[in-house]
């Protein structure tokens, strides 16, 4: 089914839609607001407000760090199981003594010595032949990209909310306006039908007494409007900037597809699951490697070079001199066998220590799963029930705006009391406002299942 999308630019409205008869007695508050920076506000979009959140939320940059770091410790464990090889130049300067040709340290065979030297150093051990720490880096990466995932779908529940509370905002803003002048209206038409003879003073006062209560329901939206312009601009920009328009996107929401697609969504693409899931992977490999650890390594040092009394390819010993020049290239190699004996119980506490942390991974994961099957039910359901108070209360407003305009004519007739025309205003007001408000409850209830199924 295709969708018509019909965009509406809500743009920001100001003190400046009312008369001045329009506005109650004494002066209104005024706002202060950060400076703007001159130009033309700019125009937001759902998806664009997200996206600038994702560049600019300091919480979401420091999990996707996070992922970034798990993904060069990957690449450093990989590394970690091969071969090294390294270069060495190194000169051993060695005390004379006299005639001895050797010098005063023993351990030298000349007064002077050179080495370069190529090295080849290899770890073999049950890590290396089980690739344990790779896998264990690789189960840490996967985690850490499934808790940047989660918190990027978290982001956009956070950004639809701040974002549909200023499109609210704004048309709550929009509908004082109107009852302000409706207000002010049927004030004038008392006042008029009172210097008539028609009407008792007392429909004039309670018409006051809705006028300024209108008034300040006025002043309040005009504030809701402010803070809720700043809260969404902290998510969005860099620098404070209140300079910018959102879009009504209502007509834009994704059509909810039935619940079994839903849960099989939900089945293939949660990342609390998967987060859950690789975090388990990688606390068996913590007991891979703490159980390894009783097991004995070798390592290999392999060095091919020089070690001569001339930085040359070709010398002679200074010991030995009668020998004459030799050549110097040639190699060594260091195995160490280590056989862990006695360490006190270090060993076997880490083993115990791993254990028990995968024993709580498991317990995680069971708990994610069933709390995954609980959240994808009553989101749904909250969807539902959001989608059908959008329609409902739409129609409800539509009504009240109608009971509205026949209870003014009926008054002017003298059909009506002044109690009926300020019973059907307050009407029209809180019908309106809980219509945007429902709209508002159902872009943030798509956002919250999205967190569970990913986007549809």
């Amino acid at each position: 089914m295709r969708n018509v999308l019909l965009v509406l630019v809500v743009v920001t409205v100001g003190a400046r839609g009312l008369d001045a008869q329009d506005l109650p007695p004494g002066l209104p508050p005024q706002l202060v607001h950060p400076e703007e920076p001159p130009g033309a506000p700019r125009v937001i979009t759902l998806q664009d407000a997200i996206e600038r959140a994702r560049q600019n939320d300091a919480q979401f940059q420091a999990i996707a760090a996070e992922a970034e770091i798990a993904r060069e410790d990957r690449v450093q464990a990989k590394a970690s199981l091969l071969p090294a090889l390294s270069n060495s130049t190194q000169f051993l300067g060695n005390s004379a003594n006299g005639v001895n040709p050797n010098g005063r340290f023993v351990s030298l065979d000349g007064v002077q010595m050179y080495r370069e030297w190529i090295v080849l150093r290899q770890e073999l051990s049950a890590n290396t032949f089980l690739r344990t720490p790779l896998q264990r880096a690789r189960a840490a990466e996967l985690a850490a990209a499934a808790r940047r995932e989660v918190a990027a779908r978290g982001l956009v529940v956070t950004v639809t909310r701040a974002y549909y509370a200023l499109v609210s905002a704004e048309r709550h803003y929009a509908t004082a306006q109107q009852a302000v002048q409706q207000s002010s209206r049927f004030l004038a038409v008392t006042q008029q039908q009172e210097r008539a003879g028609q009407v008792a003073r007392a429909d004039v006062v309670k018409a006051e007494i809705q006028f300024r209560q209108q008034s300040q329901g006025f002043q309040e939206a005009t504030l809701a409007v402010a803070n809720a312009r700043l809260a969404l601009a902290v998510l969005l920009f860099p620098t404070l900037d209140e300079n910018f328009a959102v879009v009504d996107e209502v007509s834009a929401a994704p059509v909810l597809p039935p619940f079994p697609d839903v849960r099989a969504m939900a089945a293939r693409g949660n990342p609390d699951l998967r987060a859950a899931d690789e975090a388990l992977r990688a606390a068996e490999q913590d007991v891979r490697v703490a159980r390894n650890a009783f097991f004995p390594s070798l390592l290999v040092d392999a060095v091919y070079g020089i070690e001569a009394n001339e930085f040359a390819l070709h010398s002679a010993i200074a010991a030995q001199p009668e020998y004459g020049v030799l050549p110097n290239l040639g190699y060594f190699i260091t195995l160490n066998l280590s056989v862990p004996l006695w360490d006190w119980g270090g060993l076997r506490s880490k083993l115990h220590q791993t254990e028990t942390r995968a024993r709580q991974a498991r317990v995680t994961l069971s708990q994610t799963q069933r709390q995954l099957v609980s959240n994808l039910y009553s989101m749904y359901n909250e969807v539902v029930t959001a989608r059908a108070a959008v329609d409902n209360l739409q129609r409800t407003a539509e009504l009240a705006g109608e009971s509205l305009r026949l209870v003014n004519l009926r008054y002017q007739a003298g059909e009506a009391t002044a109690l009926e025309v300020v019973d059907a205003q307050n009407t029209m007001v809180q019908a309106r406002n809980a219509a945007d408000d429902a709209v508002g409850r159902y872009r943030v209830a798509l956002a919250a299942l999205q967190t569970v199924t990913g986007s549809f």
